[in-house]
């Protein structure tokens, strides 16, 4: 039975980096599971007893990269601290290192960035996009908003403006760094361009 386990895990690791690699190369609505199934050595009955569909497949192949990702964010609202905006600095740069430093996460970006289309065998694929999406809005703009109780942000504009306008320059830098990563080094220009946004939120102490 334990060398049963270990052979059908095994066999959705095969199946979930075989994906990952096709789907960088052809895109995730050109590849077929009959395309990943010949290219990983196995029968499609194989597949779908790990996975549904093509969007559970593509989902599980995120969730093993982005997921360590997406809990750095989440401590960031689950455990509330006195510099929340050291806090929130930290788990993006953490983010943006991933990325720069490595590859399969890089390749898993670029896929979720440039490789997928939201049609109606993948709606399952958008609808995770969003749920992860409003949990990190949710952390950050929670800490946001701790940092103004603090004193440390002005109280206007709205936390939720800021988090909003902080995610929008977070997946600005990641999408123009993958389509060109020789313009700028993303975690040191991230580090500078996160400080400067934020140093604009900040009270004048003058």
């Amino acid at each position: 039975m334990r060398r049963t386990k270990e052979d059908a895990l095994l066999t959705k690791e095969k199946l979930l980096d075989t994906a990952e690699l096709l789907f960088a190369d052809k895109g995730v609505s050109h590849t077929s599971l009959q395309n990943i199934a010949q290219a990983a050595g196995v029968t499609r009955g194989a597949i779908y007893w790990h996975f549904k569909d093509k969007a559970a497949l593509f989902n599980a192949m995120m969730e093993r990269t982005t997921l360590p990702m997406e809990e750095t964010i989440h401590r960031v609202g689950m455990h509330p601290s006195d510099d929340p905006l050291a806090q929130v600095r930290a788990s993006v740069l953490d983010a943006l290192n991933r990325i720069v430093t490595e590859p399969r996460t890089r390749r898993v970006f670029d896929i979720a960035i440039h490789k997928v289309e939201y049609v109606d065998e993948l709606s399952d694929v958008r609808a995770r996009h969003l749920r992860v999406h409003r949990d990190c809005r949710a952390h950050i703009e929670s800490a946001l908003k701790r940092a103004q109780q603090l004193g440390q942000l002005l109280a206007q504009p709205s936390a939720r403006v800021m988090t909003v306008g902080l995610l929008a320059l977070i997946d600005g830098l990641i999408t123009t760094w993958m389509l060109d990563e020789r313009l700028f080094h993303l975690t040191r220009t991230g580090a500078q361009t996160l400080d400067l946004y934020l140093q604009g939120l900040k009270p004048d102490r003058a």
